[in-house]
């Protein structure tokens, strides 16, 4: 297995597709292959290592769908309830009936949008909004979730699937206003202290930011990688007065981390004897949402095939979980491009074929 994963991925580092990646594979009780190859920073010839921190961008949604889970299982939140219930902003939203270059006519939707349309991309509400550009993260979340709530819905909720951070970022403010905590706060608390996900973040310190991983992408003219900044976020990284939260892309995080919060779902909501979320959220999670007539297939906060669920991040990052073998797959880069994504099929498709052997 680990010598079919580094074969696979060294050709995309010698042709300079890739910088680098990490890939790690475990069970639900041990890592079993730590894999890092090539250069985090390719101009200092710094390689990747075991604890190379990267952004995981959309990695962050099944983390920010189990912090409401939590809420779930102590009966604060139920799923079913109209978000206008912990967010009366959202009351009365109006839905697109239709649409011109310089005419939109506006219609009131079918039924409000529900917390359970959010975590699984059927509430009509767009990818952002307008408040978000030219990045995500330089408004508090209070102000970007009501902007989402004045904002009308694209489709009538329940009816679609459009991929939505909207609707991520809104589930995270509910957290904030059912707890009274900022959500970072919170999954700092309920999450990453007791799975010991110590490089888990929006805000690297100095520290782990000497162990990022740089961002790539491969120049089409010359073929070589050129270095880019992580356009979605504004800098620096570590700016806590002027960079806030985005619950639905914005965490940094390291392998290992990622393995840990993975084997707490293939533990059915336990690591290490601890409980943090029940069976049936787990269940909730990792079991489809999406409507029967819609071609994606979404958990709350996971894309699910099955027994295999996970997700993936915008700089070609993705984590996939499989009940069937009892094993994490754990692929991590920071690269623009579709060259992540071809690499990604192919490790892919070797965790797929391996048949664990759990006796040892």
């Amino acid at each position: 297995m680990h010598a079919r994963l580094e074969s696979a991925v060294k050709p995309f580092i010698a042709n300079h597709q890739l910088a680098g990646a990490v890939m790690v594979v475990a069970d639900s009780e041990k890592i079993l292959h730590t894999i890092p190859l090539g250069w985090a920073d390719v101009e200092l010839r710094r390689p990747m290592q075991a604890d190379t921190l990267f952004w995981i961008a959309s990695q962050s949604k099944p983390i920010t769908a189990t912090a409401l889970m939590i809420l779930v299982d102590e009966g604060r939140v139920h799923l079913d309830d109209p978000v206008e219930k912990y967010l009366p902003e959202f009351h009365e939203q109006w839905l697109v009936a239709e649409a011109t270059e310089d005419h939109m006519l506006l219609k009131r939707p079918s039924r409000p949008i529900t917390v359970r349309d959010i975590l699984s991309h059927t509430s009509g509400l767009p990818f952002r909004s307008a408040l978000e550009e030219p990045t995500l993260d330089v408004f508090p979340l209070a102000a970007r979730v009501r902007s989402y709530a004045m904002t009308p819905l694209l489709f009538d909720p329940g009816s679609h699937y459009q991929y939505s951070n909207a609707g991520i970022n809104t589930a995270a403010r509910i957290v904030e206003v059912v707890t009274g905590k900022d959500f970072a706060e919170f999954l700092a608390e309920r999450i990453f202290e007791p799975l010991g996900m110590k490089d888990t973040t929006f805000w690297p310190n100095q520290e782990q930011l000497s162990r990022l991983a740089k961002a790539y992408r491969r120049d089409m003219q010359s073929g070589e990688l050129k270095a880019v900044q992580i356009d979605q976020l504004a800098y620096p990284l570590n700016d806590r007065q002027n960079r806030y939260p985005v619950p639905a892309g914005g965490l940094f995080s390291t392998a290992a981390d990622l393995v840990r919060f993975y084997q707490m779902l293939l533990n059915n909501g336990t690591f290490e004897g601890k409980r943090l979320i029940s069976e049936n959220a787990v269940r909730e999670l990792t079991s489809r949402q999406t409507p029967a007539g819609v071609a994606e297939s979404y958990g709350l906060g996971f894309v699910v095939n099955g027994p295999v669920f996970g997700h993936g991040g915008s700089h070609g990052t993705n984590t996939v979980a499989d009940r069937r073998k009892n094993a994490i797959f754990v692929w991590l880069v920071q690269h623009v491009g579709t060259e992540a994504q071809d690499a990604f099929l192919k490790v892919d498709q070797i965790f797929s074929e391996w048949i664990p052997d759990h006796s040892k």
